[in-house]
Order: structure tokens, then sequence, then C-alpha cells
């Protein structure tokens, strides 16, 4: 005999199915896609140079509309000179965990060590396409060259623009490099920019059928400085203005490259810079007019500029975009730094950190999707060998020699006083013993040296 038909039982088992079915959807792991990478590192970039950064005359539209798509960190560090940085981007690791403690020289015989592992070779190792354009500054000998540190491709200068005479005494001709070997010819400053742009943007094209990461470090703003000339003269912020402008044109290409060749919403884009601007340049500087004292940014409302430990010289900024991960228009006061990238990567792409070293930084992906607000706790400032400020959280000690060899011990409450004008070391006695004691403990791990304090030879 058959049973009547229950509407009421059958609807309840079925919205159960379905709310179950539900459940299992929802508590299913998100699929891993891995992203392309492409890194976009500026020379000289001051944290305020940009439109969406607070610059009144400086247009960067192409710019802003990366940070509106994705995520702006407002507290982000790098190192106070050019090779320190790239080491600490490219490593994860602090630059005196290596050997390049300054800005190289085109005779230097230091460079990027052969057992680093940098976040091309996790890419590599991954199954991506690698290739760096634009500025190395890791050493010129072979063993330190970009091709010899994960990269498959290389095109560009591998150190500065200006280390030529009369700024640089040197006799080693400035040329551009593809792969290991030199071109002929003269460098044109001017045309910089727009080679490696193109040349960015043939590898996108190349590459669009498989993984890949590129790196994208542009020779300025760092001085000499050249634009083309459709750019020449088309800024309210002069010359300056000009070459900030045409990155920003150099930006969107890249940009453009990525929507055209299908790949921009499983792309992920950082755009930074490698330290503050160059607006305290030594007179060597200033031999020339093709470089004169208004060729430099802004650091904004921070206090000092490239070269030095106060946050204008190393808190610069930085943007990230990766549809579906990142949310748009994300604005954040967590704290990121340079170390940061190589974790943050590995964890994009799914490669594991290199084993046997020390890694300084740290997976930003949470602080970018917007799950953790705090970032780092700390951040240790080094200039070439020397620890010269630590910080930790809200509170920033530093500690500097003055000319008389005294030991000048200040603290800076950053969250209130980003502009470091008050010194509230006299008020938090507790703060300053405490972060005095976190310095003497990095020196003893790396050999860094901490004025007033003798170094551990150990």
């Amino acid at each position: 005999m058959l049973r009547p038909f229950r509407a009421a039982g059958w609807l309840a088992g079925l919205a159960a199915v379905i709310a179950a079915s539900g459940a299992a959807r929802a508590q299913a792991p998100r699929p891993v896609v891995r992203p392309n990478v492409v890194f976009i590192l500026a020379d000289d970039l001051g944290y305020g140079d940009l439109g969406v950064q607070g610059h009144p005359t400086i247009r960067t539209p192409r710019i802003d509309t990366l940070a509106a798509e994705g995520a702006r960190m407002t507290v982000f560090y790098a190192a106070p000179s050019c090779s320190p940085s790239r080491y600490q981007f490219l490593t994860g690791r602090y630059s005196i965990r290596g050997t390049t403690h300054d800005a190289l020289m085109p005779e230097s015989t230091a460079g990027l060590p052969a057992d680093e592992v940098t976040i091309a070779d996790l890419a590599r190792s991954a199954g991506y396409r690698t290739a760096a354009i634009g500025k190395w500054h890791l050493g010129t000998l072979p063993g330190f060259r970009p091709t010899e540190h994960g990269f498959e491709a290389y095109f560009g200068l591998l150190y500065s623009n200006d280390m030529i005479r009369p700024w640089v005494q040197t006799d080693v001709p400035l040329r551009l490099f593809r792969n290991t070997e030199a071109l002929p010819g003269e460098v044109d400053v001017s045309q910089l920019t727009e080679r490696y742009t193109q040349e960015a943007v043939t590898f996108i094209r190349e590459n669009r059928s498989r993984p890949f990461l590129l790196y994208l470090a542009h020779s300025m703003p760092h001085v000499p400085l050249g634009v083309t000339a459709r750019f020449a003269g088309t800024s309210a912020a002069g010359r300056y203005g000009d070459v900030i402008e045409m990155i920003d044109w150099s930006t969107g290409a890249v940009l453009d490259a990525l929507r055209e060749a299908g790949v921009a919403d499983r792309t992920l884009v950082v755009f930074t810079s490698d330290n503050g601007p160059w607006a305290e340049m030594p007179a060597r500087m200033l031999t020339d007019p093709r470089v004169v004292a208004t060729d430099a940014g802004t650091a904004g409302p921070l206090r000092g500029s490239k070269a030095s430990t106060w946050e204008g010289g190393v808190r610069v900024p930085f943007i990230a975009r990766w549809p579906g991960r990142i949310q748009a228009a994300t604005v954040t006061s967590a704290m990121g730094a340079a170390v940061d990238l190589l974790p943050t990567v590995a964890r994009a792409i799914g490669a594991a950190l290199p084993a046997g070293r020390a890694i300084d930084g740290q997976d930003l992906l949470p602080v970018l999707e917007g799950t953790d607000r705090a970032g780092r706790s700390e951040f240790l400032y080094l200039n070439s060998t020397r620890l010269e400020a630590v910080r930790d959280r809200q509170w920033k000690l530093r500690l500097t020699a003055a000319p008389d060899g005294r030991i000048v011990t200040e603290l800076y409450d950053l969250v209130n006083d980003v502009g470091e004008r008050f010194d509230q070391a006299a008020a938090h006695p507790d703060i300053v013993r405490r972060l005095e004691e976190r310095a003497r403990g990095f020196a003893r791990d790396t050999g860094a040296t901490v004025p007033g304090t003798a170094p551990d030879r150990r």
C-alpha cells in the first residue's frame, strides 16, 4: 500500500540536504591559483612623489588606479640605499647577512653571493619563467649577475646611471647588458624607461600561456634624469615630474599588456621604491648641469631622505594588486618591509622558503587580504653595517654617533609623530632600555655594529 505523500517532511529533508551541501561548499578549501608576479621597483622615488600619496602636481593616474584596485600600505620600509635594498627585496634577509652593505661601484668586487636564494630562484624551481629588466646593482662580475641568480633573461644596467664621470671617478664604461653581454654604444638615459617598458611588454606577451615572474627595476628617478621627447616639459612639477609621469605611463603599459594577454586577473602586481628621495645630494653630484638640486623628490610628511635612517630615507610607497585575493581600495597602516617580499611571493606561488638560512621577512598576504591589521611587530634600520634604529610597533629608538663622538639616543612615537619631531626618550626610559637590548641582540646575531656598543667578535 502506498504511503501518503507528506509535503512538509519532504521539503524539510530537501532543505537539510541543500544546507548541508552549502556548508560543505563553504568549508571546502579555496582552489590554489598560482599567480604571475610583476614587481615594479622605482629608484629614489620619495614617499610623497605619487598622486595617491598626496603630491599636489605630479600626475600618476595609472599608479593611482592600481592602488584603487588593490591595497596600499602606508608603513613600508626599504633600506636607505640602492644595493642593500635590492638584496633585501630579492632574498628576504637584512643586508647585514650578505656582502652588499653599501651601494656597489663599477669596480666593486663584491656582489650577491652565489649561495643566496632569490625570489627568482624560488619561482624558477616552481616552473615559472623569470626575467629581470632594468637596474641590477648587486654586482658586475661573473657570479653576481641576474642570470646567475634565477633570472633566465636580463636586459638593463648593472648599476646606477650616474656611475660615470663627472659624478663617479671611474673609467668603466656605462653599458646596457643583455643577459651577460654588454651592448655597444653609449647609454642614452632619456630612452631607458621606454626601452625597459618595451622589454617588459614583450616578455608578458611571449609568456602569457605559462606562469612568469617579471622584475622591472627602473633606473629613475635616480639622477641624471631623462625622458623621451613626448614627456619632456609636460609636468607641472618640472623635470622630476616629467620622469615620474613617464614611469606612470610605463606602469600603465605593463598593466595594459597583462590585460591584453588575458592574465591580469591572475597576476600579483607590486609597485614600490628602493629608498627615499635623494634630496640631499653630495656636492659631487652638482658639478654638471645635467644634475641640479631640484632633480629630487619629496618624502612628504616624513623627516630625512635617502642615505639616512630617518623615516624619509627608508619609508617608501607600496601598492599591491591581485584581483580576487586583495580587496580593492584597501589602505592599511600595518607595518611591512622589503624583506617581506620573498616570503609573500613564496606563499603566493606555492614555493617553500629556503632551508638552512635566516629569513627576516614574513608573509604579507594576510595584511594585504585584510585579515591582519598589524603586520610586522618590528623593523631594524640598518645603514651600511650600522644598526641605527629599532622600531617596535609605535616606538622607534634611534642610536647615532654625534660628530664629537657622543651617542645620541632618541625615542619617537611614530603613530602620533610621524615627522619625528618630539624626542620622548626622557619620558620613557623603560622603552629605551628594552629597545637598546633588542639592538644589542640583533648585533650579536648578525655582526652589525650599534653606536655606543662594542661589536660582538664571537
